[in-house]
């Protein structure tokens, strides 16, 4: 399954990745294509095999705060959105921490990882006035990510512009044990910079927190030997600003049949919001430091195969101007193109074959009345190999162009250029010149 990795109609932000049994689980929030705020009233998940990655299964609705057309609300204090929640095993039963805007969070439970899960309690806790509104946002809990660790000791963390750790009373489940709250176990000086989006996952004896820093699109880690720190900052793990357009960025690490992943998420629609949940192979290197890895195109996959249609909707890098929107559940295009976008996928497998000396490449466009055309370039944007140019004319269509045949493995590259016929190219300056929907190579 390449990025984004689950129905490219869903919006599962804020993914907190575990495995239970034989599957992955992703819990997150839910965004609405086109919306104009963060989130939903609602909480799904989304399983896969662990040695079949490429078949996602929705398990459906699994908590609320508001009534629908098939559930009544799981809460009757707050009908406000849920926000970034987390699952813990414990004792055979399944843990839900919610996150809900401006109102008390809460605990549910099931029997089952993918629920649906029944209201336990809200959290409940006995934090001095003082200390009370900083540490865990008048009961919200902001973003929690819990750990239960060897011992038995359960620990949730959270916090917004400050980071908080408590432990959970392992008995409920949802009782904060009076004395055990810390306060910004994660500084907001440099080169911390802690802003949200706290998970915990502990890796042989070490404790690592991964976490958006104040620069918002990465997702950065620190390391303790103890799970209240302190706490070492270590690095970039991932950052969706580079090459893309830039925002906030949440979501954790799984090891999945001896490979490690990072979940993390991607902007559409020119906004914030309507994320989409992604995924990038990491590695652990022996001294546990995980060396910052490139956004890309593959997702779960090796390679992606250029012999087969693919949705230019997948771009791992889009730059001056473009951006990813959905027209409808069964149409999205990348729009916004400009005299001198860029659009990216890494990477494409073209094999070994040399009989020939080019081969077809087409577009699926949808015309706005401009002409212009891309070069293809492999490797670099800047200074990659052009293996062909591609006329896009005004209208609707499929143009197509013979291009150099290559093999072997290679980052593919789309830079627009305006064709300006008229002589007046500043008169048309910035105008968008087409909306792309699908390519392929063609042997």
């Amino acid at each position: 399954m390449a990025n984004p990795i689950l129905p490219l109609w869903e919006y599962i932000p804020d993914g907190e990745p575990r495995v239970f049994g034989d599957r992955v689980y992703i819990y997150g929030s839910h965004d609405k294509a086109g919306s104009d705020k963060y989130c939903d009233y609602k909480l799904k998940v989304w399983s896969a095999p662990i040695n079949d990655l490429n078949h996602w299964t929705c398990h459906g609705d699994i908590f609320h705060t508001r009534d629908d057309r098939d559930h009544k609300s799981d809460t009757d204090w707050t009908d406000r959105e849920l926000y970034a929640p987390d699952v813990v095993e414990k004792d055979g039963k399944y843990y839900l921490y919610a996150f809900i805007v401006n109102a008390l969070g809460c605990v549910a439970v099931s029997d089952r990882p993918e629920g649906p899960f029944t209201l336990v309690s809200k959290y409940k806790y006995n934090i001095p006035q003082d200390k009370g509104e900083d540490c865990f946002g008048e009961g919200c809990f902001n973003d929690p990510g819990v750990l239960v660790d060897d011992d038995g000791k359960v620990y949730i963390y959270c916090g917004f512009l400050r980071s908080f750790v408590a432990q959970i009373n392992p008995e409920n489940m949802y009782e904060i044990i009076d004395g055990t709250y810390q306060e910004d176990i994660i500084p907001m000086e440099e080169p911390f910079l802690f802003f949200e989006a706290c998970s915990l996952r502990k890796i042989g004896d070490t404790y690592y927190l991964i976490y958006s820093p104040s620069t918002g699109n990465r997702l950065v880690y620190a390391t303790s030997k103890s799970p209240t720190g302190p706490f070492q900052y270590q690095g970039i793990i991932v950052d969706n600003g580079i090459d893309y357009p830039a925002g906030n960025n949440h979501g954790s690490i799984c090891c999945i049949e001896g490979q490690w992943y990072i979940f993390y998420q991607r902007m559409t629609n020119g906004t914030l919001m309507s994320r989409r949940a992604c995924v990038e192979k990491i590695k652990i290197l022996p001294d546990g430091r995980i060396p910052q890895v490139e956004m890309t195109s593959l997702g779960f996959e090796e390679s992606l195969t250029p012999y087969r249609i693919t949705p230019a909707e997948i771009a791992c890098v889009l730059k001056h101007g473009c951006f990813v929107t959905e027209k409808d559940v069964f149409s999205r295009t990348i729009t916004g193109i400009i005299n001198e976008s860029i659009i990216g996928y890494r990477y494409f497998d073209f094999g070994n074959d040399f009989s020939s000396k080019t081969i077809e490449f087409s577009m699926k466009i949808k015309g706005t009345g401009c002409k212009s055309r891309i070069r293809v370039l492999i490797d670099n944007y800047e200074n990659g190999e052009e293996i062909g140019t591609c006329e896009i004319g005004m209208a609707d269509g499929i143009y197509s162009s013979a291009v150099k045949a290559i093999t072997g493995r290679h980052a593919i590259y789309f830079i627009v250029e305006e064709m300006d016929t008229s002589g007046a190219a500043d008169m048309f300056k910035g105008r968008h010149l087409f909306e792309f929907e699908s390519f392929v190579f063609m042997k």
